[in-house]
C-alpha cells in the first residue's frame, strides 16, 4: 500500500508565497515522476509542474517564474512552492507519482488535495 499525503496549503493574500509538500510513503522501491495538478472550482485539473527522478522539470506557462518545483529523493517527498500568487492560483491542489512498489509493480497515485486559497 502506497500514500501520498499533501501539506502546505492555506489562505494568504495576494502577492504572498506558499510552500506544498508531498510525501510518498509505504511499501515503495522506487518514485519515478512526481507532477503537481491543480483544480479550481468548476474547471478541469490540471497538470502544474512535473520533476522526473532525474530533476527533468516542466511547467504550466502560467506558472512559470512564480513556482518552483523540486523534489527529494531521499525522503520520496515533492514541494511546490509558490510566490506572487494571484487570485486566480486559488484551487486544490494534488500531487501525483508513478511508484514502483515492491511487488515490483509500478501503479500510478493521487494524494487526497489541499486548498490553497489566495484573497485579500
Amino acid at each position: 500500500q502506497v500514500q501520498l499525503v499533501e501539506s502546505g496549503g492555506g489562505l494568504v493574500q495576494p502577492g504572498g508565497s506558499l510552500r506544498l509538500s508531498c510525501a510518498a510513503s509505504g511499501s515503495i522501491a522506487a518514485v519515478y515522476t512526481m507532477v503537481w495538478y491543480r483544480q479550481a472550482p468548476g474547471k478541469q485539473r490540471r497538470l502544474v509542474a512535473s520533476i522526473t527522478s532525474d530533476n527533468i522539470i516542466d511547467s504550466a506557462d502560467s506558472v512559470k517564474g512564480r513556482f518552483a518545483i523540486s523534489r527529494d529523493n531521499a525522503k520520496n517527498t515533492v514541494y511546490l512552492q509558490m510566490s506572487s500568487l494571484k487570485p486566480e492560483d486559488t484551487a486544490v491542489y494534488y500531487c501525483n507519482a508513478d511508484v514502483r512498489t515492491m511487488q515490483q509493480i509500478v501503479i500510478n497515485y493521487w494524494g487526497q488535495g489541499t486548498q490553497v486559497t489566495v484573497s485579500s
